[in-house]
């Protein structure tokens, strides 16, 4: 049996504030395997993601000399596509080093999420045939409009950042990010914290969460699909635990 502060922790709010949600699996595959050939991954997709572009990558060379440094920028490269679905905000990427898919709001919930996270992945693995995966991660952004004027942020999040006593505590704008282990799950979350803008008298707080894990799984194993659990459970305790009952009042 579940434990019952655990559901009232993790509840599905009705208007979570989940802006986009993100499923990567980072890959290795054959040298056979060129980025024209993930074009075909469409083919069993394209009711759902009738969109597509191609997806490119940059790279730049970095010298140091005595007059200084400088960065000369290198040809970009196509390293694989996008296929969108404009109408259900949705987007998944075939790559050469793996797959992402991207769902932007409204997000549904979890189980929904991952089951097409995982068909989309099988639908790709079948084209690219994947020797290994090597990464896997969940990031979700998310965006909380907290009302004006402001007295006090403990008011709404309880992970923030601390400024001395004898300073001016008022905050204009701020950037703060944080790289926290889970050292049970061979994990790691990138924590950001920013204050985006303020409109019609309310304060815009970007709250973006990315766990991942660096592992070898062989074989495409289905192993990584317990793992993903794992590392929803670590990005909800995360947000569970930074927000403030007044703030999840906002989501209900």
């Amino acid at each position: 049996m579940m434990n019952n502060k655990k559901v009232d922790e993790y509840t599905v709010f009705p208007n979570a504030p989940i802006t986009e949600a993100i499923l990567d699996i980072r890959a290795e595959l054959p040298e056979k395997v060129k980025f024209e050939d993930l074009v075909d991954f469409q083919d069993s997709i394209r009711e759902r993601f009738p969109g597509k572009k191609e997806r490119r990558s940059y790279e730049a060379v970095v010298q140091l000399s005595q007059e200084g440094v400088s960065t000369i920028p290198s040809q970009h490269k196509i390293d694989g596509y996008l296929f969108e679905s404009l109408v259900e905000k949705k987007v998944v990427q075939a790559r050469l080093d793996g797959f992402t898919f991207n769902k932007l709001k409204p997000y549904e919930n979890w189980e929904t999420f991952c089951r097409e996270g995982r068909e989309l992945w099988n639908l790709y693995s079948k084209i690219a045939h994947p020797t290994k995966i090597i990464r896997i991660a969940l990031r979700y952004i998310n965006k909380i409009e907290i009302p004006l004027p402001l007295k006090d942020f403990e008011e709404y999040m309880l992970t923030l950042p601390q400024i001395a006593p004898d300073l001016p505590q008022a905050l204009a704008q701020f950037f703060m990010r944080l790289v926290i282990p889970k050292i049970e799950i061979e994990s790691n979350a990138i924590v950001t914290l920013a204050i985006e803008k303020v409109i019609d008298q309310k304060l815009s707080l970007i709250f973006d969460i990315d766990v991942s894990r660096d592992a070898v799984y062989v074989d495409n194993k289905e192993e990584i699909w317990s793992d993903f659990e794992k590392l929803r459970d670590f990005k909800n305790e995360i947000f569970f635990k930074s927000i403030t009952y007044k703030t999840k009042e906002f989501f209900k």
